[in-house]
């Protein structure tokens, strides 16, 4: 046993290229460039909607070069210091979800957003970040046959239930549905029967009546007038009724850079953050957006071929966990502007305005990309 101490100690040291400067270069240059394009589209597009740099535009480039640094530095951290330390970001991101019940700014009917220093924090979209680190440490260690213990998946179930609940008190239907689904992916990737999975389904399509009646009015309406926009054309219908004239004005090519007449006179709401892709397109119009998505698609795909390529569960699920939260904020976002869904508050990663999504996506990042430069690692006894 004297002997068993100082090799879990190398274990933090013997892979390929440990060093500083190795776990550097080993990072994919490729991909930050991928994201600093897409944020350069950002930047783009809110130079437009604030008639100038002043008022978004600088804040975004400013947020992104901080969280450029943030993502580089987290890269080159070992990735079993981070899977030691997932549980206290876990217990962090619950405790910042009490704290913003109790003490947290009101904003638009919400209590979402606690006062962090100059930082206005939206606890919500980083508990979505610390979920996934979370659930990879739990089942990081899970052999088939424990993950098939019924017993063995309350505990993790619990872990999704406690910030969704939180998240859904604020109230914040849009985000505590996505957070719900990140658990849900890592379940799944963690080996979870599909007939458990398909229970879970069931029972959730039955809640649904029930849960329907708790919703503010609000929330109802939206549902309401994702149905039939044009029940409530001035009111809770006009969002989306000015994002589908905004998306077809566009048509091929787009009016022009600072053209749009949907944004520009004002008839589109919330066009820095929910709305942005109607300025893209309504300005570059079907090749501008088709571009947009492209581009999003590739940072997609990156992330579950860190999944699909990494050696170690802990990596894996946690890839798993991110890239299912930038997915899901892709998907929700242009399908919420096209009216295929209810409108709710999901922005466009790396391209809406906002501090505190531009901070918690460059954060899971950084965690993507130490999974990426570490996928090689080996976990020993120290680290289970």
């Amino acid at each position: 046993m004297s002997g068993t101490a100082p090799f879990e100690r190398r274990l933090l040291t013997r892979d390929r290229g440990d060093g500083l400067l190795e776990k550097f270069w080993r990072i994919p240059w490729l991909f930050v460039l991928l994201l600093s394009a897409v944020a350069a589209i950002g930047y783009v597009a809110l130079y437009s909607a604030g008639n100038g740099p002043e008022a978004y535009a600088a804040k975004h480039a400013l947020r992104f070069g901080f969280g450029l640094v943030l993502m580089l530095s987290i890269a080159v951290v070992d990735i079993r210091l981070i899977a030691r330390i997932a549980w206290v970001g876990y217990a962090l991101g619950v405790g910042l979800l009490v704290l913003v019940l109790l003490h947290g700014n009101v904003g638009k009917g919400a209590q979402r957003w606690i006062d962090i220093g100059p930082l206005q924090l939206q606890p919500s979209k980083l508990m979505k970040i610390m979920l996934a680190l979370g659930l990879a440490a739990w089942f990081r260690r899970a052999s088939w046959e424990r993950v098939g213990n019924l017993f063995f998946l309350v505990p993790p179930a619990v872990m999704v239930l406690v910030p969704v609940g939180l998240i859904l008190k604020q109230p914040n239907l849009g985000t505590g549905l996505i957070t719900a689904m990140i658990g849900g992916a890592i379940f799944f990737a963690a080996g979870v029967r599909l007939w458990k999975s398909a229970l879970i389904l069931a029972a959730v399509g039955t809640a649904a009546p029930i849960a329907y009646d708790h919703l503010r009015d609000y929330q109802k309406a939206r549902i309401t007038t994702f149905l039939d926009p044009e029940s409530d054309p001035l009111g809770a219908g006009y969002n989306i009724i000015q994002s589908k004239i905004a998306l077809g004005s566009g048509g091929m090519w787009g009016k022009g850079f600072l053209q749009g007449t949907q944004g520009h006179l004002n008839f589109l709401p919330e066009k820095q953050t929910d709305f942005i892709f109607t300025m893209i397109a309504e300005e570059f119009g079907l090749v501008g957006a088709l571009g947009t998505l492209g581009l999003l698609s590739l940072v997609v795909v990156f992330c579950y071929l860190v999944a699909f390529r990494c050696r170690h569960q802990f990596g894996r699920l946690l890839a798993v966990g991110l890239g299912t939260n930038i997915f899901l904020y892709v998907f929700v976002n242009i399908a919420m502007v096209t009216g295929s869904i209810p409108v709710g508050g999901v922005p466009l990663p790396l391209i809406s305005h906002g501090g505190s999504a531009m901070l918690t996506t460059m954060l899971g990042f950084g965690l993507l990309m130490s999974v990426h430069v570490h996928r090689d690692a080996e976990f020993g006894p120290a680290q289970e």
